[in-house]
């Protein structure tokens, strides 16, 4: 019997359309063994949970190029929490300022990624951090 993979759902938050960095995620975390579901642009924080919900996934990794971060990020990590779904993991990625960092980890996000981390190491810290749910 084998394991389940980790299933992650990718998402693009708000009006951002800047999805190829979005989509090279797809294809690395698919091609590190993980199961992906990519939600494509223009997601709303509750079509993001309710997708996540949906699909039973272990993490959510929301992209976002246009400064909505500080809303668009806590408001899904709000609603999962809402759902009773704390126990799925999310992270972010993007232009994220040093100065909303701590935001975003108060927020609720368990790791931020911005330009400059590497697939290797992003796929990393996936493998260390998120199990699959039970």
């Amino acid at each position: 019997m084998s394991e389940r993979k980790i299933r992650i759902l990718l998402a693009k938050p708000g009006l951002d359309g800047h999805d190829r960095g979005a989509k090279v995620l797809a294809r690395a975390f698919r091609d590190a063994g993980f199961e992906v579901i990519y939600t494509g642009c223009h997601q709303t924080p509750e079509q993001i949970v309710g997708a996540a919900l949906q699909e039973d996934v272990d993490m959510v990794g929301l992209s976002c190029l246009s400064g909505a971060h500080t809303y668009l990020f806590p408001a899904v990590t709000k609603l999962l929490k809402e759902q009773d779904a704390e126990d799925i993991i999310v992270v972010g990625g993007g232009i994220i300022p040093d100065f909303d960092m701590q935001a975003m980890y108060d927020a609720g996000l368990k790791a931020v990624f911005t330009p400059g981390a590497t697939l290797d190491s992003i796929c990393d810290w996936i493998r260390t951090n998120v199990q699959p749910r039970e």
